[in-house]
């Protein structure tokens, strides 16, 4: 199987053709969302972070920065910053550098003399960039080439019924066919990682996956909490979820039933071939998102039984649902309806193929919802407090 996409000088394959304008720190943000909005084929999005953060979230930070520029969907990057943030902009050009060679330039608000003139001079390099991008045409590539992220928030016991179990059927194949799938949600693992710990390919992986969720409920623990008290929310209560095991169980339903491969940090680089891993990232939707497309995944499948709106302006956020009644409500914004893996009458597999065809379709260029309606929520995880 094949997708049409865009191959980059660093040898990955993207299925979009951005121009991100990347802003280094939260005062960059709004003078990069400015020039994004004023040349068409850019993205930008609001970074919270990028300054007066200890330095173990600054590197989290900056990993999120880098990948963003480094995934495969973007084709060149302007730098953004303010020129005294902590995330200064040579240091993210220098963290960038070492993921790709794909075009990059730099601008520092300071040293242009302001906002205004930054806006201008950047416009003029966005529009170089995007001509620039306009001649690339899409080629065919095998499907091996893709990096899928699962996600998924909002969820119900549809969720772990229906959605999540289909999205693990497109995972193995995914597997099957060479590619990568990447589940995440640490800690949506809890009361379940054992089942996933067995799933490890040697004794490594097995430990790394149990220390990992270890690590999460210490964490939380710190500061006189149970990750219990938050987790199920409100809305899994209100949706028919009872605890963290049972949402856990459904949760890693997205992974399917492959072994895993390897255990990435969060936002580090992924690698194509790699079969099924996970990425160590929080629950929170939008900073979990974030981390997967800052590791490279050219698309994310996110499940809801709720129903959210969230996207990313990086990657396609590709949303179903098994509820029947949240894809009649939220219909604006769910890309598949999923309910016939609980209801029928088609049959799993049948899904299964019609689902892996529509995101080859996503992968060729059409646009999920969120794209269309202009969703990009982002988030960046912390460790601390800022400063």
């Amino acid at each position: 199987m094949n997708f049409l996409g865009y191959k980059r000088p660093d040898g990955m394959t993207g299925i979009r053709n951005h121009v991100l304008i990347l802003p280094s720190s939260i005062c960059a943000s709004d003078t990069a969302e400015k020039i994004a909005r004023s040349v068409k084929g850019c993205i930008s999005f609001h970074n919270q972070n990028g300054c007066s953060q200890v330095p173990v979230d600054e590197q989290l930070t900056m990993d999120t920065l880098a990948g963003y520029a480094a995934n495969p969907n973007v084709y060149a990057t302007l730098i953004i910053s303010l020129g005294c943030e902590g995330c200064q902009n040579d240091y993210v050009a220098e963290a960038i550098k070492k993921r790709t060679n794909k075009p990059l330039r730099q601008l520092v608000i300071q040293k242009e003399g302001g906002a205004i003139k930054t806006i201008e001079n950047g416009i003029r390099m966005a529009r170089e960039f995007v001509e620039e991008a306009s001649r690339l045409k899409r080629e065919s590539f095998p499907v091996s080439e893709l990096i899928l992220g699962t996600n998924c928030g909002g969820s119900d016991p549809s969720s772990g019924l229906g959605a999540n179990p289909l999205l693990g059927e497109v995972s193995d194949k995914l597997v099957e066919l060479g590619g990568t799938s990447v589940l995440c949600e640490t800690t949506e693992f809890i009361g379940a990682e054992h089942l996933l710990a067995k799933r490890g390919r040697d004794a490594q992986v097995q430990q790394q996956i149990l220390d990992i969720v270890k690590k999460w409920e210490d964490y939380i623990r710190m500061f006189g909490e149970e990750v219990r008290n938050g987790n199920p929310s409100p809305g899994n209560i209100a949706g028919g979820l009872t605890t963290l095991e049972e949402k856990s169980l459904g949760c890693i339903h997205k992974g399917g039933h492959s072994p895993i491969n390897k255990v990435y940090d969060y936002a580090k680089q992924m690698e194509t071939g790699q079969g099924l891993v996970i990425m160590d990232t929080p629950g929170n939707d939008a900073s979990s998102v974030s981390a997967l497309i800052a590791g490279g995944c050219q698309l994310v499948v996110f499940t809801t039984g709720l129903g959210t709106p969230t996207g990313n302006a990086v990657a396609p956020v590709y949303r179903m649902t098994a509820n029947k009644h949240t894809y009649e409500t939220m219909g604006d914004h769910m890309d598949f309806d999923a309910s016939a893996s609980i209801y029928g009458p088609e049959s799993m597999e049948v899904l299964r193929d019609r689902l892996f065809k529509d995101l080859l379709e996503v992968c060729d260029g059409k646009k999920v919802k969120a794209e269309i309606l202009g969703f990009n929520e982002t988030a960046i995880a912390r460790i601390c407090n800022y400063m």
